[in-house]
């Protein structure tokens, strides 16, 4: 499933957190990349031991994780600490598939869902779109900032190369409960139709039967 998510960040937290981008260390993107991804990335990220990462993270991820439609869209289990991305003209990422497995020994997960968080405003590069290989072809992205896209961990994709501008991007991974995508679109379209239902027939026998289908298939595909 890919599922957009607008408005992550708002206003005051973008500025914040471009505010603190611009005062950090950027190193070479390709130290954090597999073996394949390191051919193919051609990028900077913020290091991971700037003074700034936690409180960029509190800004980030703190935003991210209360989100309710990441939540019904992610069921997050395990939350990877986000990269912070850059791209200036000339840099690209190209064709590849996450790791399956990341994090140190002793603290790794499983990475199921992708998660992409827009930090500028997309009249502010040239390129640099989000290009993800779904059933249906290819789509391409390049959202609002403050925006979200989530997509399969093992799905192709690709950073189209920057022609003018910078690309600043959040970008994080989590463990699913639900290990399975497909199931995962399931329960993230009836849960709709559930929270519609409850907010429009509370009490009819049909509101009823839904919301007892999805939590007892939450239960019954569920991994902790």
């Amino acid at each position: 499933m890919l599922l957009t998510i607008p408005d992550v960040l708002n206003k005051a937290q973008l500025e914040h957190v471009r505010k603190i981008l611009d005062q950090s260390t950027f190193i070479n993107g390709q130290l954090s990349a597999g073996k394949h991804a390191q051919r193919v990335k051609n990028n900077q990220e913020l290091s991971q031991n700037d003074r700034m990462l936690n409180q960029l993270n509190n800004i980030v991820m703190g935003s991210l994780v209360q989100n309710k439609r990441y939540q019904n869209a992610a069921f997050p289990h395990r939350v990877a600490t986000a990269f912070y991305a850059r791209y200036g003209a000339g840099m690209a990422y190209g064709d590849h598939i996450d790791d399956p497995i990341m994090g140190p020994a002793g603290a790794s997960y499983r990475t199921d869902v992708s998660i992409t968080v827009f930090l500028n405003e997309p009249d502010q590069y040239d390129g640099g779109e989000l290009t993800i290989n779904t059933s249906f072809g290819k789509q391409a992205f390049k959202l609002a900032a403050g925006s979200a896209i989530l997509y399969p961990s093992g799905t192709l994709h690709n950073v189209a190369e920057v022609s003018r501008g910078e690309r600043l991007v959040a970008v994080t991974w989590c463990q699913s409960m639900i290990r399975d995508p497909a199931k995962r679109e399931l329960l993230y379209n009836l849960n709709t139709a559930r929270e519609s239902l409850m907010q429009t027939q509370p009490d009819s026998d049909e509101t009823a039967k839904v919301d007892m289908a999805y939590i007892n298939l939450v239960r019954m595909w569920s991994e902790l």
